[in-house]
């Protein structure tokens, strides 16, 4: 399924009726799209294009979906922690490491491979002298839209 946003055009990729990557589309993958994004069809991709463009009104809407990204045991616990930021706040790399008692390379690690940006919110984590990365870019279209998505939430 494809969804067009303000910060660009996203695949999201489903098992069933589980949510289990979600990306940002540019260069090869965006020109193989289609021109429009197609009205979603099946029940769980209707849920998640109701739950974006809700939070692109508004970041308070959150989404609730039923979700299965891959990853470790280790990385699932760092995402469980994103999902509870609330929207508008941030926390540091550091600040998650010490909650989970971990180190903050380790989690800015997590956050890399979070195969659900927005969904399992990677952007509100930052580093304590800056922005940090996204979606493993410290500079670039992936920065602009951390930076985007942290002015539409009210926490930049």
């Amino acid at each position: 399924m494809y969804f067009d946003s303000p910060v660009g055009r996203l695949a999201a990729h489903f098992d069933g009726e589980l949510l289990c990557r979600l990306e940002f589309l540019a260069g090869p993958e965006l020109e193989q799209a289609p021109e429009r994004a197609p009205v979603p069809t099946k029940a769980p991709m209707q849920t998640l294009a109701r739950q974006l463009r809700a939070y692109f009104i508004s970041p308070a809407n959150g989404f609730d979906l039923p979700l299965q990204p891959a990853g470790t045991a280790f990385q699932q616990r760092v995402w469980q922690a994103l999902r509870r930021i609330p929207a508008g706040e941030t926390r540091t790399y550091g600040e998650l490491a010490a909650q989970l008692g971990s180190s903050a390379r380790a989690v800015g690690n997590a956050c890399r491979r979070n195969p659900l940006p927005l969904v399992v919110p990677c952007h509100r984590v930052v580093a304590a002298s800056g922005p940090g990365g996204f979606c493993g870019q410290t500079r670039g279209p992936a920065m602009a839209i951390k930076h985007w998505l942290l002015r539409h939430e009210g926490a930049a």
